[in-house]
């Protein structure tokens, strides 16, 4: 695992409070991808195949309310899909430039057999998400978490 890849998935807050074995094995599973400004990353409706790492650039999400927040490196969309199998609820459309990591439905399941730990990050994670949109009605202003 490069420096790079170790910094990128240590600064996800999914994967924060996860050991340098469990982030190798992530690393391992993980493919780069870029895209270009406009490039529609989810479509709302369609189905999901996986996780979304932004390391550098800008992506919009507009949500099914007409929502829209924005996220940046660090941030990660389509964590639904990891666990669901659901079509996407929401559409992620790049702002700029997008480079970042991919993890596929099929990847992350084997990642959890081995790496149980990323379960319990994830459900953490996405239970700050969901009390923080129930609370004010999507991120905190005031927060400088990543929703």
């Amino acid at each position: 695992m490069t420096t790079s890849t170790h910094e990128t998935l240590r600064n996800v807050p999914l994967f924060a409070g996860l050991d340098d074995e469990a982030l190798a094995h992530i690393a391992a599973e993980a493919t780069e991808f870029e895209c270009p400004p406009s490039y529609v990353l989810t479509e709302r409706g369609h189905a999901g195949a996986g996780l979304f790492i932004i390391e550098e650039g800008t992506v919009e999400v507009t949500l099914p309310t007409g929502g829209v927040l924005e996220r940046g490196p660090g941030d990660f969309v389509g964590e639904l899909s990891l666990l669901t199998d659901t079509p996407r609820t929401a559409r992620v459309t790049c702002r700029s430039p997008v480079r970042g990591l991919a993890i596929s439905r099929g990847d992350f399941a084997k990642l959890l057999v081995r790496e149980p730990t990323i379960a319990l990050s994830m459900l953490h994670e996405l239970a700050r998400r969901l009390t923080e949109d129930a609370r004010y009605g999507g991120p905190h202003p005031e927060s400088d978490a990543p929703e």
